[in-house]
C-alpha cells in the first residue's frame, strides 16, 4: 500500500485527488497523514493549501470537526493559511502537548516571518500552557530538541510584543521542559516591563522545584505585596510551611486567607486539618470530616488528611472515619 507521505509528496493535488477517488475528505486525510508523518517537509503543505484553496467549501466541516491528531494538526496550518497565526500556534500547541517527542514545530509555516511577525504574546503563552496539559513530560534532552523552535519563538514574541503574565505563562513551559535559569531569565525581563504577581507565582514554583523553601516563600510573599487580597497565595504559603514542619504558622497564613475569603472550602479545610495537626483537636479533626465529601477527591485532600491524622493523641476511631475519605 502506498504510503501517505509517498501520496502526497512531490505529485501535486491532482494525483493525490486521482488516488482518492475525486473525494475531498479522503484527499486531505491522506495529506494530513502526510505532514504527521514529516511534519518539516514542505511538500504535504503546498498540496494541502491547493486542496484549500480549490474545495474550501467541501473542507470545512472536516476541519470544524477536526479530532484526530492529523487532522487537528493540519487545521493548524489551515489557520495559517487564512492568517489567523493565533488560532494556528494555539492548535499546534495542543497537538504538541499529544505528542512532545516530536517535532511539530519544525513545520515550514511556523519560522515563516508572516507568522512570527504577527502571532500575539497571549496566544503563545496559550499555546505553550496547551503543551503541558496532557501530563507528558517535557524535561528530557530529546524533548527540549524537539521543542527548541517554540523556546526561539518565545524570544522572538517577547523582544516584540513583552507581555508581563504572558510572558510568566510562557517562563513556566521553560520550567517544565527543565530550562530553570531560562525561567528565572524571562521572569526578570517580565519584571522588567511591570512586575506582576503571576510572575512571582511562577518564581516561587520554579525555586520549589528546585528544592528551595525559604525563596519559594520569599516569592510568594512578594506575589502578595503584589496582589495582597488574593487568599490562593496565602495558601501556597501555608501548605509550603506544612511541608516545613511548621503548623502554627500554616494555621497564622490560612487564618489571613480566611479573613480574605472566609467562605472558601480548601481555606476552611487546610485550617481544620493543620489546626488538628498542630493542637491534636478532634473538633478540628471532625470540621475537617465534615468538610472532606465537599473536597475534590486528590492527592490535596489526601495530604490534609495525613496532616490532620498526625496530631498528637488523636482517637483511633476519629482517625479512622477520616482515612476513609482517602483515595476512595
Amino acid at each position: 500500500m502506498t504510503s501517505n507521505r509517498a501520496v502526497a509528496a512531490g505529485v501535486g493535488l491532482a494525483r493525490v485527488m486521482a488516488h482518492c477517488g475525486g473525494s475531498p475528505e479522503t484527499a486531505v486525510h491522506y495529506v494530513a497523514g502526510a505532514i504527521a508523518a514529516a511534519p518539516g517537509d514542505p511538500e504535504p503543505y503546498a498540496v494541502l493549501a491547493e486542496l484549500w484553496a480549490e474545495r474550501r467549501a467541501d473542507l470545512t466541516r472536516f476541519f470544524e470537526d477536526a479530532d484526530s491528531l492529523r487532522s487537528v494538526l493540519a487545521r493548524s496550518y489551515v489557520s495559517f493559511i487564512e492568517n489567523d497565526m493565533n488560532a494556528a500556534v494555539m492548535t499546534i500547541g495542543s497537538v504538541t502537548g499529544v505528542q512532545p517527542t516530536i517535532a511539530w514545530a519544525r513545520a515550514p509555516w511556523f519560522a515563516d516571518a508572516r507568522f512570527q511577525d504577527v502571532v500575539n504574546a497571549d496566544a503563545v503563552a496559550e499555546a505553550v500552557m496547551r503543551t503541558t496539559d496532557y501530563g507528558r513530560t517535557l524535561d528530557t534532552p530529546g524533548v527540549r530538541e524537539a521543542l527548541r523552535p517554540w523556546f526561539e519563538l518565545i524570544d522572538t514574541v517577547c523582544a516584540r510584543e513583552p507581555v508581563p503574565e504572558a510572558m510568566a505563562k510562557m517562563a513556566i513551559f521553560l520550567r517544565a521542559c527543565g530550562l530553570t535559569d531560562e525561567s528565572f531569565a524571562l521572569c526578570d525581563r517580565a519584571d522588567a516591563v511591570e512586575p506582576v504577581m503571576l510572575t512571582e507565582v511562577v518564581r516561587a514554583g520554579t525555586w520549589r522545584k528546585l528544592g528551595d523553601p525559604e525563596r519559594t516563600a520569599a516569592a510568594f510573599e512578594r506575589a502578595l505585596i503584589l496582589d495582597p487580597a488574593n487568599w490562593s497565595l496565602y495558601l501556597d504559603l501555608a501548605d509550603l510551611r506544612a511541608e516545613q514542619g511548621d503548623f502554627a504558622g500554616a494555621v497564622q497564613l490560612v487564618g489571613r486567607g480566611l479573613e480574605r475569603e472566609p467562605g472558601e472550602l480548601t481555606l476552611r479545610a487546610a485550617e481544620a486539618a493543620y489546626r488538628a495537626r498542630l493542637t491534636g483537636s478532634p473538633d478540628d479533626l471532625r470540621d475537617l470530616i465534615g468538610l472532606a465529601p465537599q473536597l475534590p477527591d486528590s492527592p490535596y485532600r489526601d495530604l490534609l488528611i495525613d496532616h490532620a491524622c498526625s496530631g498528637p493523641a488523636l482517637p483511633v476511631e476519629l482517625i479512622a472515619e477520616a482515612r476513609r475519605f482517602q483515595s476512595s
